[in-house]
């Protein structure tokens, strides 16, 4: 076949959703001849042409939705290789592209080259016709964990394959995160690398340059403006020796009758925000950082990090929250005047969660309300009535003496006082792929929970998902990660559906077997008992936990098999080779969890050791999909 493939306008994205066309199309059939030119314009007369791209005539067929450039639709009309693959934005473009790949039989089953699955097939001979918009317009994924440049590279490639359309760079410079995979702190059988500072500028411009090359939302900073803007370096959680500069104390905040950092940390160390001078140094440093970075979608603006750390002086009176909106309005009026028009988003978190009790935002439409419940558990979903929210009404704010909410009705009762006041764009800033992935060694009990949560977003009156997650969330599985993509799009999305079909794509003939073999290690372990949500020395549950070596020494067998298959496609394998490791590591976990539950603590942190030394030694093999810093620190509180 020949395929001519037509370039509609030269926005980075579309050009490069040609390219990933062109790519596939000449994997599946080498022997197809595949063209390229581009246009200004479509022409209905062309004959035996696919376009790529957006031109006016292909608005009345995308669905309709609220504002073009950020909310996402596709539509995707292909016969014998030729039609229409459009979208609402150069982005939409290139998600459709990856969307028609899939109806053809493409799979993307994890991040990097590996996670591809590309069929020998003739793609001219299936017909495709979708038109469909995105149930949420905020699709993102924030860094977090230890990670290296080619990690996060392979992350943003693969978000516009599962339609995840944005990225969020914490930190003015997120070397916290570098550093801690290039020094391999927490294993010792990998030598650490030297890093430059000017090797880590070098990695962020290019992982800039990925996020722009596919249109996806920059998403940038959060942490760092109650630092940097007084010459205080705000890139880690990590303390300082000795007290705070002399220069600097004046405006730090004074509790316990003291002005220091909080607990020696910069970044966890919340400013005098009633001095008008302290807020107005903060807004003009945002200011100058918006015009120096035009490129930014959505600047976040975060408070200090840490709980119940806030002012204390005779001055503070009002509840934290007013201060802060005191800053979006003063901001607001600042970037307005300069005509920036970057959105700010701000965060409901820790001492946030107040709402606010005087002041109101003036400009919701500058403005993103962010909701980060951070010490929500997961053990409960947020499909939740209004009456249980209404019942869940939080206690009045207590300047440094709050207790935070764990249930999902208690962290929802702060979000709605906070809807009272702000009707704007909105989004979940949550945290289901940080720790909690170790406390689900199947994966299947999180990835169910996950699709609940985004469901529900809407009726929360959220408009998405920010996952705040380890870039390396893939071990055993990406069904979280994927749950939580296909329900974001399509929030009506039937989980048992996703599965089926990531555990047939990703594992072949026998991935329904393994869907089955990792539900019931979801059941045994418990995630619930896992996250402490339930007592540790359990008789019953150390019978249990016992019993898992031999559930996993029964489906050894098929692993092998199916490593072993001949013909059997490389991501596939690949697969099922890291599902082996996991099941040497889970099976020293059971040991220890079946020995902590019978309170049996040394004989349980002994195994943990050994599991731990496990991980380092595996970690060269399991990196691309296995966060060891991140598992290494929960692993690290196991008998605690």
């Amino acid at each position: 076949m020949n395929w001519k493939l037509i370039q509609l306008g030269g926005h980075l994205a579309i050009a490069f959703a040609a390219d990933e066309l062109h790519r596939c199309l000449r994997q599946m059939d080498r022997d197809a001849r595949v063209s390229r030119i581009k246009a200004a314009h479509y022409d209905e007369n062309s004959q035996n042409a696919l376009y790529i791209g957006m031109d006016p005539a292909f608005a009345p067929l995308l669905p309709q939705v609220s504002d073009s450039a950020r909310d996402d639709a596709i539509y995707i009309n292909v016969s014998g290789g030729a039609g229409i693959i459009t979208g609402t934005n150069p982005r939409s473009v290139l998600i459709a592209v990856y969307r028609y790949l899939r109806a053809l039989g493409c799979a993307f089953v994890r991040p990097g080259a590996d996670g591809e699955i590309i069929p020998h097939c003739i793609p001219e001979a299936k017909p495709v016709y979708l038109a469909e918009a995105a149930s949420y317009r905020h699709r993102t994924v924030c860094i977090e964990g230890a990670v290296s440049y080619e990690h996060v590279a392979d992350m943003i490639d693969f978000l516009p394959k599962i339609a995840m359309n944005g990225y969020f760079v914490q930190f003015k410079k997120p070397y916290v995160f570098f550093e801690r995979w290039y020094r391999h702190a927490c294993n010792p059988y990998m030598p650490a690398e030297a890093l430059t500072d000017e090797e880590m500028d070098g990695m962020y411009d290019m992982l800039r340059a990925e996020i722009l090359k596919r249109g996806l939302t920059y998403h940038a900073v959060g942490h760092s403006w109650t630092c940097e803007p007084f010459g205080i370096p705000g890139t880690t959680w990590d303390p300082v020796d000795g007290p705070a500069p002399e220069t600097v104390s004046p405006i730090l905040a004074k509790i316990g009758g003291v002005r220091d950092f909080w607990r020696g940390v910069p970044l966890n160390t919340n400013l005098c925000y009633s001095n008008p001078a302290v807020r107005a140094a903060v807004v003009s440093d945002i200011v100058s950082y918006c015009e120096a970075h035009p490129e930014i979608d959505y600047l976040h603006f975060w408070l200090a990090d840490g709980v119940n750390n806030h002012c204390e002086c005779d001055r503070c009176k009002a509840n934290p929250s007013d201060y802060y909106v005191m800053m979006l309005n003063e901001l607001d009026a600042r970037l307005s005047a300069k005509g920036i028009e970057t959105k700010i988003v701000f965060i409901v978190y820790v001492d946030l969660l107040w709402a606010p009790e005087t002041e109101v935002i003036e400009n919701p439409d500058r403005f993103v309300l962010m909701f980060a419940p951070i010490t929500r558990t997961y053990s409960g979903t947020y499909d939740l009535t209004e009456e249980e929210i209404a019942d869940a009404a939080p206690a009045p704010y207590e300047r440094n003496a709050l207790e935070f909410p764990q249930s999902s009705a208690e962290n929802i009762a702060h979000l709605r006082a906070w809807q009272k006041t702000f009707s704007g764009d909105s989004m979940d800033f949550d945290y289901h792929m940080v720790m909690d992935p170790y406390s689900d060694p199947g994966s299947v009990t999180q990835a169910k929970m996950l699709a609940r949560d985004m469901h529900s977003l809407a009726n929360l009156g959220l408009g998405g998902m920010n996952s705040c997650q380890v870039q390396r969330c893939f071990f055993p599985t990406s069904l979280p990660m994927l749950a939580m993509a296909e329900t974001l799009w399509n929030r009506d999305a039937v989980f048992s559906d996703i599965a089926r079909s990531y555990f047939t794509s990703a594992f072949g003939p026998d991935g329904m077997k393994a869907a089955r073999y990792l539900g019931v290690l979801s059941d045994l372990f418990d995630p619930v008992y896992q996250r402490r949500d339930r007592a540790i020395e359990d008789e019953d549950k150390a019978r249990i936990f016992a019993g898992i070596p031999t559930v996993i020494d029964d489906f050894l067998p098929t692993i092998t098999k199916n490593m072993a298959a001949p013909h059997t496609h490389p991501t596939i394998r690949q697969s099922w080779k890291y599902l082996l490791y996991h099941a040497q590591a889970y099976a020293l976990y059971a040991k220890a969890c079946a020995y902590r539950a019978d309170a049996m603590y040394d004989e349980a942190q002994a195994v943990i050791d050994s599991l731990i030394a496990y991980c380092g030694r595996i970690e060269e093999e399991v990196h691309p999909v296995f966060d060891v810093h991140r598992f290494v620190e929960f692993m690290n509180q196991f008998c605690w």
